[in-house]
């Protein structure tokens, strides 16, 4: 069939087109520009006073992507006496800088999140903001509200608090270098090497990561291994779509934010709030013929322990698959959602994580529900009425919800056109597949060592989510980011 790609393809501008076919406006309104002018010449006191403490002599640190600008937390730890670890971690005062109802604050609610689309990133806040005066840049003095946790010695979070405070990050660290000194003692990166002091508060942290995983696991959680595809660009020209992989700094961080969010899901629980959910999964069927393909039987109910149990022996015995499997069960177990819960009332738990409280509170440059939830933290520690009435929280979820999903199709949309520049050069190889989509208008595949997925032209009947196959690349379309394959 052969391909069709132009010799130049104005990425980005395809990007933004496909970001206002799915809702989004990408563009800020001009009544921003007054309000950052305002921030420029009238900034918000960088000082401890009244109910915000100074806790600028912490040896706090920031561990993100390599090119992240865009922080939202730091950490530090304290081991006690009784064995047990206090952890906290700041997180950017967003609302500080943008209240309610301004301009900013009515763009970040409409947007309701920031979408990354390989070749550009679309910012729910503007900036000079999010990469500036609200992100937690190294050397920088920065207000931020604290979530506080005690760690007993085997993993479960016992007392805790939360506060506002002015912080300084010490140390801005990167995933790669930070993770892999983390597992094997590779070359630690030269901030971390040159501080005794900041190697073993990073080593603590990483020991109680590990104990907070295992015990989320011992719940119930669910073992799931996500890679990210990103495009590998050189002199400005997209060759390949490489896996970025979990490691142990990806790790920490993520055990961390999941122990914050349940703190701070139970903090609120007596006023109403938001909640991140994942519902019990429809296909819990089609999740129970996966099992017994592998020799397992699972629970004819929903059950995330005795899933979690399969995926972890799966995850020792096959390694070399157990991507291609957590592929299938997060397709089966579908995506997460924004719900309002009432005072008092409990809203559906998270399955995936297997908690009953759980919420989003750790990215509030990113994510407005986090916003949201700074203001509901603040205006409780205050004294002060629900900064949100319910029906606001209803109509925020919803679009939440939904602008989240319309952020995962533009990301899509633009990891299969990157793909397909990728894979045009590859067109008539055959490569090992997983099924990642059976739906009435196509089935659909992913090329498991390429890392590019596509709809399967032929020999599609009959496949659902999680078969294998063999399948040959027949044509590219980077323009419209077809990739289409043929069984073999």
């Amino acid at each position: 069939m052969g391909n069709a790609n132009p010799t130049h393809i104005d990425l980005q501008a395809i990007a933004k087109k496909i970001m206002i076919e799915r809702g989004f406006r990408p563009d800020f309104p001009p009544e921003v520009q007054p309000q950052l002018a305002a921030l420029r010449n009238r900034p918000p006191k960088m000082a401890a006073e009244g109910d915000v403490r100074d806790l600028r002599n912490l040896l706090w640190s920031s561990i993100d992507n390599d090119t992240s600008r865009d922080l939202d937390q730091v950490e530090v730890a304290e081991r006690l006496p009784d064995g047990g670890v206090r952890i906290m971690i700041g997180i950017a005062d967003v609302d500080a800088f943008v209240p309610k109802l301004t301009p900013i604050d009515q763009h970040a609610g409409r947007e309701t999140t920031t979408v990354f689309a390989g070749v550009r990133n679309f910012p729910m806040l503007p900036e000079e903001l999010s990469t500036g005066q609200t992100s937690l840049l190294e050397d920088q003095d920065r207000l931020s509200v604290v979530t506080e946790f005690l760690v007993d010695s085997s993993g479960v979070v016992e007392s805790s608090s939360l506060y506002r405070a002015v912080l300084r990050n010490k140390a801005q660290l990167q995933y790669n270098s930070l993770g892999a000194w983390l597992h094997s003692n590779a070359p630690a990166p030269p901030q971390v090497a040159a501080s005794a002091d900041l190697q073993a508060q990073l080593r603590l942290q990483d020991e109680v990561a590990q104990k907070l995983k295992d015990q989320r696991h011992r719940n119930g959680a669910l073992s799931l291994q996500t890679d990210e595809l990103r495009p590998l660009v050189v002199n400005e020209e997209v060759v390949d779509v490489v896996k970025q992989q979990k490691n142990r700094a990806t790790e920490l961080i993520e055990d961390f934010m999941v122990a914050a969010n349940g703190v701070v899901a139970r903090f609120l629980e007596d006023v109403s709030s938001l909640r991140r959910i994942v519902r019990t999964p429809e296909r819990w069927d089609r999740i129970i013929q996966l099992a017994a393909t592998k020799g397992t039987t699972l629970p004819a109910q929903p059950d995330s322990k005795a899933l979690n149990d399969f995926l972890l022996k799966q995850k020792a015995s096959d390694p070399d698959h157990f991507a291609d499997l957590s592929l299938a069960v997060i397709k089966l177990i579908g995506p997460g959602e924004y719900v309002l819960e009432r005072a008092g009332e409990a809203a559906p738990g998270h399955f995936g994580l297997a908690v009953q409280d759980y919420t989003h509170s750790t990215a509030p440059n990113r994510r407005f529900a986090d916003v949201v939830t700074q203001r509901l933290i603040k205006a409780k520690l205050a004294g002060q009425r629900n900064a949100y009435s319910e029906s606001e929280l209803s109509s925020i979820a919803a679009n939440c919800t939904e602008k989240e999903d319309a952020a995962r199709k533009v990301e899509r949309e633009m990891t299969k056109r990157l793909a397909a520049i990728a894979m045009q050069r590859r067109i008539g190889e055959v490569f090992d597949a997983i099924v990642t989509g059976a739906k009435p208008h196509g089935t659909f595949v992913r090329a498991l060592q390429a890392h590019a997925e596509g709809l399967l032209v032929q020999g599609g009947d009959g496949l659902d989510v999680g078969d294998k196959l063999r399948v040959k690349l027949v044509r590219t379309d980077a323009e419209k980011g077809y990739i289409d394959f043929a069984r073999v």
